[in-house]
């Protein structure tokens, strides 16, 4: 038998010629990944285990982007923590306010991840990678400490399931609602611990955001990784952003899969997940009357200038519901600044939203949009487990930009194409 494309790149970075699924093997990291929730504890166990300098200063990167600007205390605490450690150590991949975004938004746009890479980070999305053809996963603390001391990881090699795409998204379809649709059709452990290959001619209509995205949440459906095969377009984001080298792995043709679904995304509707699970997805015409109190536009799954683009489409001209706080969070400092140079900014306050620096804040429950009891949000986001953004009686109900966007106008969830 074959081996998938994932397969590849970990046989790659192991050194040997073939691997097969639930293998052992120890892999050559490209890049290890930490924000200020994970890396305080990595530090600790980076110290207990004797360590006094990291593998690679320029193979680490550490993004203070979860309760920054500091929310308290104590989150202000762990962030002189991380600075006094990446000081030291000399980390040359170190964002602080001012220059971090959201981690799975920044990374790429900074050029640091490439197809064929292998990436580990302290945070459960960092799966989102596998839109540029890498494997990246997400691992806990302690296998980021012994990862900025080695350079390496243990990983069970994953099998496989493969998505053939096809057709052409039908209009203000996205990203999210595809992988939305996939992880309603195949529930929140419908790819455990497997990787979540796409391929198909499908593929070409997807933006480079929309990958992103899809592979974002790959780990909502269980998944250990979502991977994208590589084409022009993912060879194009590359060369803009990044003067790395890089490799590019396709599966073989008779690679093994323990499932092949053929989704055609001309069939794909605008979709939302009610809550408390992603897989609780409805159609947008089976949504009903939900009326909703918050609308959170970011993320590190629709923080991306074409997000906010297609948020301003429908916001145009168009007022914010007064029963609603609408809050859009640009994922990084360079897609703000282009955000604000192409007058978005300027949509959104008209309709009276705001606009925010750079953060996770209001994704986690961390800061900057915590729902009180009994409060419903609409949220680009990936999660929307009981109390992920507050309150435990509050409600997250997930959905595209466009679909946010036009439930902020008019105080409940409906479709674009009804403001």
């Amino acid at each position: 038998m074959g081996m998938t494309m994932t397969q590849k790149i970990l046989a790659s970075h192991a050194g040997v010629d073939k691997v097969k699924p639930g293998q052992l093997i120890n892999a050559r990291l490209d890049m290890v990944l930490g924000n200020d929730i994970t890396t305080p504890v990595a530090i600790k166990e980076f110290r207990k285990i004797g360590a006094d300098r990291v593998f690679d200063m320029e193979k680490i990167a550490i993004v203070l982007d979860h309760f920054t600007p500091n929310k308290d205390i104590k989150s202000a605490q762990q962030v002189k923590f991380i600075r006094e450690f990446a000081r030291e150590m000399g980390i040359v991949n170190f964002f602080d306010v001012g220059q971090m975004g959201v981690e799975h938004a920044l990374l790429p746009e900074k050029g640091l991840v490439v197809p064929g890479d292998v990436v580990i980070g302290a945070d459960s999305h960092t799966c989102t990678y596998g839109a540029l053809g890498a494997f990246s996963t997400g691992v806990g603390s302690t296998d980021m400490a012994a990862a900025m001391a080695t350079g390496e990881a243990w990983f069970k090699v994953p099998g496989a399931i493969k998505f053939m795409l096809k057709g052409k998204p039908g209009e203000w379809v996205s990203g999210k609602d595809i992988i939305l649709h996939i992880i309603g059709m195949i529930g929140v452990d419908g790819a455990l611990y497997e990787s979540m290959e796409f391929t198909g001619e499908g593929v070409r209509h997807l933006s480079m955001d929309d990958r992103f995205t899809i592979a974002n949440m790959a780990i909502e459906a269980g998944a250990k990784n979502g991977i994208f095969e590589v084409d022009e377009k993912t060879i194009e984001y590359v060369k803009e952003h990044s003067s790395r080298e890089y490799k590019i792995f396709t599966a073989d043709e008779d690679a093994e899969y323990r499932e092949v679904y053929e989704v055609d995304l001309s069939s794909v509707k605008l979709t939302v997940a009610f809550p408390h699970l992603p897989e609780n997805t409805r159609a947008i015409d089976e949504v009903g009357d939900v009326k909703i109190d918050q609308v959170v536009i970011g993320s590190c799954t629709n923080g991306r200038l074409e997000d906010l683009r297609i948020a301003a489409k429908v916001m145009k001209g168009k007022k914010v519901h007064p029963n609603v706080r609408c809050i859009i969070i640009p994922a990084t400092q360079k897609i703000w600044k282009e955000a604000m140079n192409e007058g978005l900014f300027d949509i959104f306050i008209d309709a009276g939203a705001a606009v925010s620096t750079p953060t996770c804040g209001p994704c986690l429950g961390g800061h900057m949009g915590i729902l009180a009891e009994g409060e419903r949000a609409v949220a680009t986001t990936n999660r929307n487990f009981i109390g992920r953004m507050g309150h435990t009686a509050s409600e997250i109900y997930l959905a595209s930009p466009a679909v946010a966007a036009a439930s902020a106008i008019a105080g409940r969830i409906v479709s674009p194409d009804k403001v």
